[in-house]
C-alpha cells in the first residue's frame, strides 16, 4: 500500500463512522415503524402508545443524525470530493421536504393522546412510510458517492 493510500482512507474514516450512525439509526426506525405497522388496526392500547412513542423518537432520532451527521458535514464543506457534494446538493431539496413532514408527523403523534389521532393514524403511517423510502433511496446515492 503506497503511503497516500493510508492517508485517504484515514480521511475518510470520518465519513465511514458517520454512515455506520446514520445506519444503524436509520435501521433501527424502520424496525420501529414495522412493530407498529403490525399493530394495524389501530386500537387506544397502552402498547400502541408506547410503540407509537417508540418510534417518534426513533424518527426523530434518525432525522437529527442524517442531518447532523451527514448533511450538515457535507453543507460545511468538509467533504473535499466534489462527485460526494454534487450528489448532496441534488438530493438536499428533496431531503429538506421529506425531513419537514417527518417533523409534522412527530409534531402531531409524539405527545398526542392516542384516542386523539386514532382515525389518522392509519393513513399518516402509510404516507410517512412512502416518505421514508424515498429519503432512504436519496441516502443511500449520498452513501454510494462516499464510500465510492
Amino acid at each position: 500500500m503506497r503511503a497516500d493510500q493510508g492517508t485517504g482512507l484515514e480521511r475518510r474514516s470520518p465519513s465511514q463512522n458517520r454512515l455506520t450512525g446514520l445506519v444503524a439509526s436509520r435501521n433501527e426506525t424502520l424496525a420501529l415503524y414495522a412493530e407498529l405497522a403490525r399493530l394495524r388496526p389501530f386500537t387506544a392500547e397502552a402498547f400502541t402508545a408506547e410503540a407509537l412513542q417508540q418510534f417518534c423518537q426513533a424518527l426523530i432520532d434518525y432525522t437529527a443524525s442524517a442531518h447532523f451527521q451527514l448533511y450538515r458535514y457535507v453543507a460545511e464543506r468538509r467533504e473535499r470530493r466534489a462527485a460526494v457534494r454534487d450528489v448532496a446538493e441534488r438530493i438536499y431539496p428533496r431531503i429538506a421536504v421529506i425531513t419537514d413532514k417527518t417533523l409534522a408527523f412527530n409534531d402531531r403523534y409524539a405527545a398526542a393522546e392516542l384516542n386523539e389521532c386514532l382515525s389518522t393514524l392509519a393513513d399518516d403511517l402509510s404516507q410517512l412510510g412512502e416518505e421514508l423510502a424515498d429519503r432512504i433511496q436519496l441516502e443511500d446515492q449520498l452513501i454510494d458517492a462516499l464510500i465510492g
